[in-house]
């Protein structure tokens, strides 16, 4: 059994793999996170997000019908990795479709590993394949779908591997390679290299 620090969440992978400082931060140097506009702003489009999803058809997701779930707990302890999935469909033939809800306008790499981690999460939890998932990204109103392929699973488990072994020795990582995303970073005065 993992200990509470050693279990990540998959927003803990999504943004190490966007620019891995953040979690060292997080993990490292607990408590010292600043809350910003953009996080609450995050939350509340979740949240609205939601309840209009409720009240839609499936037809986004090219299915005729099935069963939503909203904020579905997953948790693996095998894989040492947690996290709360916006909406779970389940298609009558007991396919399980994750769907994560994004306030970007595209696709990111570390988004399609986000949903891969809760492809993970869910065939752990209920033993069935996921193959497959959605990213709905709600400034555009428009659902993307990833296949859950062998590279993305693996590439799950080595992040894993490597955000594990940052935290064990507590060694800052490189800063992302893509300065942009420092501009409006949380902790972009920690880094001091920017």
């Amino acid at each position: 059994m993992l200990d509470d620090s050693f279990i990540f969440t998959v927003t803990d992978l999504k943004q190490f793999d966007y620019c891995a400082r953040v979690v060292f931060y997080e993990r490292c140097l607990p408590h010292v996170r600043p809350r910003t506009h953009k996080m609450d702003a995050g939350h509340k489009a979740h949240e609205d997000e939601q309840g209009r999803a409720r009240r839609r058809s499936l037809a986004g997701y090219g299915l005729p019908n099935g069963e939503r779930h909203f904020d579905v707990p997953l948790q693996c302890n095998r894989l040492g990795l947690r996290g709360k999935l916006d909406e779970l469909v389940i298609v009558p033939e007991g396919e399980m479709l994750p769907v994560d809800y994004k306030l970007g306008r595209k696709v990111e790499a570390n988004h399609r590993l986000q949903l891969a981690a809760y492809a993970l999460l869910l065939e752990a939890k209920y033993g069935v394949a996921v193959d497959r998932g959605f990213l709905f990204l709600i400034p555009l109103r428009k659902t993307v779908e990833v296949a859950i392929d062998a590279k993305l699973r693996a590439a799950v488990e080595t992040r894993l591997k490597s955000l594990r072994e940052m935290v064990e020795r507590e060694r800052m990582p490189e800063a992302t390679q893509l300065r942009v995303r420092c501009f409006d970073c949380e902790f972009r005065r920690f880094c001091n290299d920017i």
